[in-house]
């Protein structure tokens, strides 16, 4: 899971991708980065840890140019502690280009292989996003001919992009002299929004993983980016776009709505906050099935991602609906931090608790999700030590029982909580003297109501089925013996300055 952003304006966008970032700092938090095209040169700054503790005023300033790109890692390949695994990677030909990726390869080790013994290109790192990046480079080079770019010619090395790459992947890449490039796999697993900005200069486009950045930058929301879509954007502003994928089909990554996206967006034509609202309705029936009226007398949602889904229910069933768990803003999101012990250290100092709401009370606490079970146990603990006479904890997810390999951190089975358990043990293992989740089947339709033309999601770690087809056993045997024993490199951040002899049309 990351955050992307790419765009093309008539002034400096430095400032402009910065905040952006800062704006999908929630979607990433071990590395941020930003490169940036200014005439026949790529400039580009990146490192481990938080936007605001990447650059400085120095990195700023090494940051000229009309157009740019950006994001913020959260990594699912590669290594967290790695800064030369921090985004945009850069390769200098054909004519230059720089990239930036959200997602997850699933054949990277084939493709990397196939880039030594055919393409002949060298992979430096780990990351799949360099991977990435060497095939749409080998791509376009088969695409063009002499020293001339057009559009016709990107959209040719997109669609060979298509044809060898599986997975998720949401891309914003610039080629140098030319323009910014958009993308988004197939499946259309991973988010890509397009807005434009009208100026006295003209028009200017950007694109990010989320509407909500679009909009905090006083850009236009106009569609989001097609399944197997592309677009190319020229530095001077000309705008082309293409469907790249012969077969291509929406399956938005529900995990989008459950947790990852911030509620004010809205991804694929749906509200992610009216989706939490909806999965708080269905999840009222499971309790109305459960409990009997005066049962609980509270209903506390986790902050912040389980708000609307908490104030739904406790209004649907007519429960006192009270903010019982106090977030400390600066420390960042426990599911997206590595290592157990790392996220097992962190809630305690992202929540505390105001006793008196908990105090002989049968509390009801609503949570977006159950992961690893690291949270569930430390905030039920945190219930019963303030003085709850009983904790019931209920889900607005239905229980992550399957790896993810789309893209989230959620890549051995044996981190989940839900894996080879039963809802009962879980319950135990939480701690808490009942446990409610919501079914697959209503989560689903949850999201679909609000936009009919999804027929389908990819909820691979909720219903085990992997849309792109290509994931077995093995598959997921080797992911996991890679997640347990990880070679880390520890780095800083790295600063590039690029020239470039190539067209500035």
């Amino acid at each position: 899971m990351c955050g992307i952003v790419g765009v093309v304006a008539k002034s400096p966008v430095n400032q402009l991708l910065y905040d952006s970032l800062l704006l999908l700092q929630h979607r990433g938090q071990d590395a941020a980065g930003i490169a940036t095209a200014h005439g026949k040169a790529f400039n580009m700054y990146k490192g481990n840890g938080l936007v605001r503790d990447v650059f400085r005023t120095r990195n700023m300033r090494s940051l000229p140019g009309n157009a740019g790109i950006g994001q913020v890692r959260y990594p699912t390949a590669g290594s967290a502690a790695n800064s030369e695994e921090a985004q945009p990677f850069y390769v200098n030909a054909p004519f230059g280009i720089i990239l930036a990726h959200n997602g997850n390869l699933t054949n990277a080790e084939q493709l990397k292989d196939e880039m030594f013994r055919i393409d002949r290109r060298h992979v430096n790192t780990d990351s799949d996003t360099e991977v990435l990046l060497n095939v749409f480079a080998h791509e376009l080079h088969d695409s063009s001919s002499g020293l001339s770019l057009d559009a016709t010619t990107v959209f040719k090395a997109i669609e060979g992009v298509h044809r060898r790459v599986r997975g998720s992947y949401a891309v914003v890449a610039m080629i140098a002299g030319y323009g910014l490039v958009a993308f988004r796999d197939p499946y259309g697993i991973r988010p890509l929004i397009l807005g434009e900005n009208q100026t006295a200069g003209g028009m200017e486009y950007m694109l990010a993983s989320e509407s909500v950045t679009l909009e905090g930058m006083g850009f236009t929301v106009k569609r989001d980016i097609q399944p197997g879509e592309a677009v190319y954007i020229t530095f001077d502003g000309q705008f082309f776009s293409q469907q790249c994928a012969p077969v291509a089909s929406l399956n938005p990554c529900i995990f989008e709505y459950v947790y990852l996206a911030r509620p004010d967006s809205v991804i694929d034509g749906v509200s992610v906050y009216a989706a939490r609202l909806k999965m708080g309705e269905s999840l009222a029936e499971q309790v109305r099935q459960r409990f009997a009226p005066g049962e609980i007398d509270v209903v506390m949602p986790i902050p912040d991602s389980s708000r609307p889904a908490a104030m739904q229910l406790a209004k649907l069933l007519n429960i006192d609906y009270r903010e019982g768990f106090i977030k400390n803003r600066y420390i960042g999101r426990t599911f997206i931090m590595p290592g157990q012990s790392t996220r097992r250290k962190s809630v305690r100092q992202k929540l505390n608790a105001v006793g008196m709401e908990f105090k002989g009370k049968t509390v009801m606490i609503v949570d977006d999700s159950i992961v690893r079970g690291t949270t569930s146990r430390e905030i039920v603990m945190m219930a019963r030590e303030s003085g709850a006479k009983k904790v019931i904890f209920a889900s607005a997810a239905p229980p992550v029982r399957f790896a993810n390999v789309y893209g989230i951190d959620m890549p051995t089975r044996g981190e989940l909580i839900a894996h080879g358990h039963t809802d009962e043990e879980i319950c135990k293992l939480i701690g808490a003297d009942a446990l409610v989740y919501q079914t697959v089947d209503d989560m689903k339709r949850a999201v679909r109501d609000l936009a009919p033309q999804i027929n389908n999601f990819e909820a691979s770690c909720f219903d085990g089925h992997y849309i792109t087809g290509d994931i077995t056993p093995e598959y997921l045997e080797k992911v996991e013996y890679a997640r347990l024993n990880p070679t880390e490199k520890e780095g800083v951040g790295s600063q590039l300055n690029l020239g470039f002899m190539g067209n500035d049309s």
